[in-house]
């Protein structure tokens, strides 16, 4: 109960009492880049523009900092820290802004300089704060998201300069996922063969959807960096996975944001649910599957629809009243 009103005062803080906030900073417009290659390394498949544009709160280097507010405050969030770079290389990539580049390489820089080993040497970007998810997170606690997302800046600056530290930054990183979540990685195995990079560390294991496919991104680009045929072999059971159990996110009306295994399933928030419809179309660029498009042709179509835009409202509503 505790953890819950600490949320709730930091929501009430972001939202009501406005200004920046990891809030504003995550929620804003999804976008899929239609002009990333997907054979080879190039701008991210979603554009983060809104996340380029980021006005702050920065350290003293320009390194951004999210406001949690409340008890957490200002904190470096990896997650965050390579979305910042990876809008910035994309915005690069589009206008050759020298700014761009400036930003992109910094954040390149600190997750090069922040990779450290965890408690079971597996080489991971820690969150070094407590947070309320289902569990608190307690500090130190890593996350397959951002090992996903930050080979996807490290892969990209190594292509952009050719400099090997952020190469082996990346070969570091990418152990995580090659571990189970006990050995101290990222990666949850079905006795069926399926697998999920966790975002959050939990039991039971949550399975959230948007978290397992930036991750999955960045396996993939992993793959296209080095040609590593475990990256091969991951990737393809990650789609694999995603494929065969994504009718469980499938509410009627509305998508779901994880399987936590509570009373009352977990709809997606409004952002949630366009960034799966995103996230999959994106997907399908990369394997060509159709089905991950006919899905997200489904879930846009929910998001016409006023009634079932209410009824996901208020069941994440209670939700988060009887859970998290």
């Amino acid at each position: 109960m505790r953890s819950q009103w600490a949320y709730y005062r930091r929501v009430f803080a972001a939202y009501v009492l406005g200004g920046n906030s990891h809030l504003t900073f995550w929620h804003g417009t999804p976008e899929m880049d239609p002009e990333a290659p997907v054979d080879r390394l190039g701008q991210y498949y979603m554009t983060f523009a809104g996340k380029a544009a980021y006005p702050g709160p920065f350290d003293d280097r320009g390194v951004p900092l999210l406001d949690y507010r409340g008890s957490i405050g200002r904190q470096y969030n990896p997650v965050a820290i390579a979305q910042y770079g990876l809008g910035n290389h994309s915005l690069y990539s589009r206008t050759g802004s020298d700014e761009a580049y400036r930003k992109f390489l910094l954040s390149a820089d600190w997750l090069t300089d922040h990779l450290e080993p965890n408690f079971r040497d597996v080489p991971v970007w820690n969150h070094k704060f407590d947070f309320e998810y289902r569990d608190v997170l307690v500090a130190p606690w890593y996350s397959g998201l951002a090992q996903g997302q930050g080979i996807s800046m490290l892969v990209r600056a190594h292509r952009e300069t050719s400099n090997e530290k952020y190469l082996e930054a990346a070969h570091q990183a990418f152990a995580a996922f090659l571990c189970s979540l006990d050995e101290g990685g990222v990666t949850w195995e079905w006795p069926d063969g399926g697998i999920w990079f966790e975002e959050y560390i939990v039991h039971p294991r949550t399975h959230i959807l948007n978290g397992f496919i930036w991750a999955l991104w960045g396996v993939y680009d992993y793959m296209l960096a080095t040609g590593d045929p475990q990256a091969y072999t991951l990737f393809r059971r990650g789609v694999d996975t995603l494929v065969r159990r994504l009718y469980l996110y499938e509410w009627g009306c509305w998508s779901l944001y994880d399987l936590p295994g509570t009373r009352i399933r977990n709809v997606a928030s409004p952002f949630y649910h366009r960034l799966h419809v995103v996230q999959l179309r994106a997907t399908e660029r990369l394997v060509a599957l159709p089905v991950l498009g006919s899905y997200a042709d489904r879930w846009n179509g929910y998001l016409r629809n006023s009634w079932y835009r209410r009824r996901a409202l208020v069941r994440k509503g209670l939700f988060k009243l009887l859970h998290y």
